[in-house]
C-alpha cells in the first residue's frame, strides 16, 4: 500500500525554520527567496516563513509564485500577514512563534544567503549551543561613500539578526524580541544582551555566509537615519552595563559640538563677543574634524563632499535632540 506523510511527520523532518521579515520591497524579497530556495540543505528539511509587515496582495502573490515553483522540491513556504504592532522586532516574533523547527534562523529580505548557509549553520549547531552567528559580507566599491563604509560595520558586529540561529526554546524563554524597538536598530543588540544575561552559549560559524548588499541611498541619508538613536536610550535603560561595555563607553562628542553652538547663541544674545567668538571657533574646528574624518578614505566627488559638509554640521544637534527625546520617552538618564 502507498504510504502517506502526515503533517506531524512533515514537521518532524524540518530541521530549521527561516524567518524573513519584509515590508513592501518586492524586488529584494524576490532575490532573497531565490537564494533561500537554492540551499544545499534538502528542501524537506527547512521552511521559510515570510512575515509581511506591510500586508499587501503583491507580496502574497510573490510568495505564492515561489511556492508553486518549489512545490515538489521544497522548501515549505509560509506567508504571515502582520497586522501590528509593526517593526522588524515584532515581525520576527510573529515568524518564530509559528515556526515548526526547534532551531530558528533569521535573515532580512535584502540579503542573499549563500547556498551553504543553512547546512553550515546546522552543522555548527551542537547540542550545547543556544544561539549561533554566521558571517556577513557587504561588498563595497573600491572607493565607498561614508554611508557605505558605515553600513559595512555590520560585518564586524557581534550579533546581527541578518544572520543568526537560535533555539526556539530559548526564544520562548526570553519571550522573543522586544517589540518596542519599532525600527531596524538595536533590536538585535537587545536580544544579544538578554542571551548573555541568561548565560546562553553563543557560537560562531563563519561558513554560514550571508551576503548583504548595501542598498542605494539618497543624498543626505545620514540625516534620515539619525532618528533611530532614540532606541539607544531604550537599550541603555534595559542594559546599562552592557551598553557601556559593547556599544558606547562614554557620552558622544556631539554634546561638545552642541555646547559650542549654544555658546555662540548665548554670546550673540548677550552681546558677549568673546563667548560667541570662542564658541564659533570651537564649533568650526570640531565640525571640520568630523567632516574630514568622514571624508577620509571615501569618495571625493563634488556631491559627496557637499553632502559631508552639510550633514557634518547638522548631525550633532540632531543626534543630541533625538538622544534627549529617547531619554525623555523611556525615562532614563542617558547621554
Amino acid at each position: 500500500m502507498p504510504t502517506t506523510t502526515s503533517a506531524t511527520d512533515t514537521a518532524a523532518a524540518i530541521a530549521v525554520s527561516v524567518v524573513v521579515p519584509t515590508c513592501g520591497r518586492l524586488d529584494l524579497l524576490d532575490r532573497c527567496l531565490d537564494a533561500l530556495t537554492r540551499q544545499t540543505l534538502p528542501g524537506a528539511r527547512y521552511e521559510v516563513i515570510i512575515v509581511d509587515d506591510e500586508p499587501n496582495h503583491n507580496t502574497l502573490h510573490l510568495v505564492a509564485g515561489w511556492r508553486a515553483r518549489t512545490l515538489e522540491r521544497g522548501p515549505r513556504l509560509v506567508y504571515v500577514s502582520n497586522a501590528g504592532p509593526h517593526g522588524p522586532a515584532a515581525a520576527r516574533s510573529r515568524g518564530w512563534r509559528v515556526a515548526q523547527a526547534a532551531i530558528v534562523a533569521f535573515t532580512d529580505d535584502d540579503t542573499v544567503p549563500a547556498p551553504v548557509w543553512l547546512a553550515s549553520g546546522l552543522a555548527a549547531f551542537a547540542d550545547h549551543i543556544d544561539a549561533l552567528c554566521g558571517k556577513i559580507e557587504m561588498p563595497l566599491p573600491a572607493v565607498p561613500t561614508d554611508y557605505q563604509r558605515d553600513a559595512r560595520l555590520l560585518e564586524c558586529a557581534e550579533f546581527v539578526t541578518a544572520n543568526c540561529f537560535c533555539r526556539k526554546g530559548v526564544l520562548e524563554r526570553l519571550d522573543g524580541f522586544d517589540e518596542r524597538f519599532t525600527s531596524p536598530w538595536r533590536e538585535d543588540s537587545d536580544l544579544h544582551f538578554r542571551l548573555l544575561k541568561i548565560n546562553a552559549t553563543i557560537a560562531r560559524a563563519p561558513e554560514a555566509l550571508v551576503v548583504h548588499p548595501v542598498r542605494p541611498a539618497p543624498w543626505g541619508v545620514s540625516l534620515l537615519q539619525i532618528k533611530k538613536v532614540t532606541f539607544d536610550a531604550l537599550l541603555y535603560k534595559k542594559h546599562p552595563e552592557l551598553y557601556r561595555q559593547k556599544i558606547q563607553g562614554a557620552p558622544r562628542w556631539d554634546y561638545v559640538i552642541v555646547a559650542a553652538l549654544l555658546a555662540v547663541l548665548a554670546g550673540w544674545l548677550g552681546n558677549v563677543v568673546w563667548l560667541a567668538t570662542l564658541g564659533g571657533a570651537a564649533w568650526i574646528t570640531l565640525t571640520f574634524r568630523l567632516c574630514m574624518r568622514r571624508l577620509s578614505g571615501t569618495a571625493k566627488t563634488v556631491s559627496h563632499i557637499a553632502e559631508m559638509i552639510v550633514t557634518s554640521a547638522l548631525i550633532p544637534p540632531l543626534a543630541v535632540f533625538w538622544r534627549i527625546a529617547g531619554a525623555i520617552r523611556y525615562r532614563v538618564r542617558f547621554a
